[in-house]
C-alpha cells in the first residue's frame, strides 16, 4: 500500500506560527520531484512541540494541498493509547491516508504491552497504520516476534524500521512475508534494507533531494541494484550532514539555506552550532544547493 519515497516532511514556522503558504509550496515541490508519499507531523515534523489544533492543521493542509495525488501518512503516535484512538481517528476524519504510530514512548511498556497498544488502536481506527519503530527516541525496541503478532491485525500494513539493525530487518521480512511492508526509517540504511526486501524509505534526506531519494527507491523496486547503488552512494554525504546535529535541526537549515523555509525551530530545539552550520553549508554546495 505505501512504499518508494515517503518524506517525512518538516513543518515551517514563521514568526512562531505554522507558516502554511511555505508547507504548501514544499509539498508542490515533492510532488512534481517524485515523491511517492507525505507524510506530516513525523519526528521531522516537530510533532513533539505541535499543539493539538496545530498538530490536525498541519494534516488537514497536506491532506488539501495533496489533493489525493499522492498518499498522506499522517503521525498520530503518542504513549497513551487513548490519546494516540482519538489523534488517528481525527485524522481520518480530515482526510489521511493512512497514520504513523511511533511506539510508546518513555513508560516502557513490555511486548505484550505493544502489542496490545497497537491491536486497540487498529480495532478502534479503520485505517492503514505504519508502525513506528525508533528505539534511538523511544528507549523501547519492538522485537520482530511482536511485529510478526501484529502482522496478522488486517489494517496494520507497514513498519517503519529505523534501528538500522539489518539482523532484525532480516527477521521481520523473514517471520512476516507479504504481511507487512518493511520501510527504511534511516536515510543510511534505505538501500540495504531495501535489498533485503523492504519497499521503500520514510526518509529525512528527501526534504531536500527529493528526486534522488524517489530515483533510488524506484530502481530498487524494479531490481536495478547496480544503478540503486549508484545512487545510494551519491547521497551518503548529504545523509551524514543532515545529522550532524538533532534532527530536524540540520534539514531545516538546509532547506532554509536553500530558501525554501524559515531557520525557525521550535524549543527546545534551537539553530545549529556555527561550526555544524558552515559544514552543512559545504556539502550543501558540494551538491549544488546553494
Amino acid at each position: 500500500m505505501f512504499k518508494g519515497s515517503i518524506v517525512a516532511i518538516v513543518t515551517p514556522f514563521k514568526n512562531g506560527k505554522f507558516d502554511e503558504e511555505a508547507y504548501g509550496k514544499l509539498i508542490e515541490w515533492h510532488i512534481s520531484e517524485g515523491t511517492n508519499a507525505i507524510l506530516p507531523c513525523g519526528t521531522t515534523g516537530e510533532s513533539a512541540t505541535l499543539e493539538y489544533k496545530e498538530h490536525y492543521r498541519v494534516i488537514e493542509t497536506a491532506v488539501a494541498v495533496v489533493n489525493k495525488r499522492v498518499p498522506v501518512i499522517a503521525g498520530t503516535g503518542a504513549n497513551s493509547t487513548e490519546e494516540t484512538i482519538e489523534m488517528t481517528k481525527t485524522a481520518k476524519k480530515l482526510g489521511a491516508d493512512g497514520s504513523l504510530l511511533v511506539c510508546p514512548y518513555y513508560n516502557k511498556p513490555t511486548q505484550e504491552g505493544v502489542y496490545r497498544h497497537y491491536e486497540k488502536i487498529a480495532k478502534s481506527v479503520d485505517i492503514p497504520i505504519v508502525l513506528y519503530n525508533v528505539p534511538g527516541r523511544t528507549a523501547l525496541n519492538i522485537l520482530p516476534s511482536t511485529i510478526a503478532r501484529l502482522a496478522e491485525i488486517e489494517n496494520i500494513v507497514a513498519l517503519k524500521e529505523a534501528t538500522g539493525d539489518m539482523k532484525q530487518a532480516s527477521e521481520i521480512i523473514r517471520l512476516c512475508g507479504d504481511k507487512m511492508t518493511l520501510l527504511s526509517g534511516d536515510d543510511f540504511t534505505t538501500f540495504t534494507l531495501m535489498a533485503l526486501g523492504g519497499k521503500g524509505s520514510i526518509s529525512v534526506s528527501a526534504n531536500v533531494i527529493p528526486k534522488r531519494v524517489s530515483e533510488m527507491c524506484a530502481l530498487m523496486n524494479e531490481g536495478k541494484v547496480n544503478e540503486a547503488r549508484d545512487v545510494h552512494y551519491s547521497m551518503e554525504l548529504l545523509n551524514g550532514a543532515l545529522f550532524y546535529e538533532t534532527n530536524p535541526i540540520p534539514v531545516k537549515t538546509a532547506l532554509a539555506m536553500t530558501g525554501r523555509i524559515e531557520e525557525e525551530f521550535r524549543l527546545p530545539l534551537c539553530e545549529m552550532s556555527e561550526p555544524n552550520k558552515e559544514k552543512l553549508k559545504n556539502v550543501l554546495k558540494t551538491y549544488g544547493l546553494i
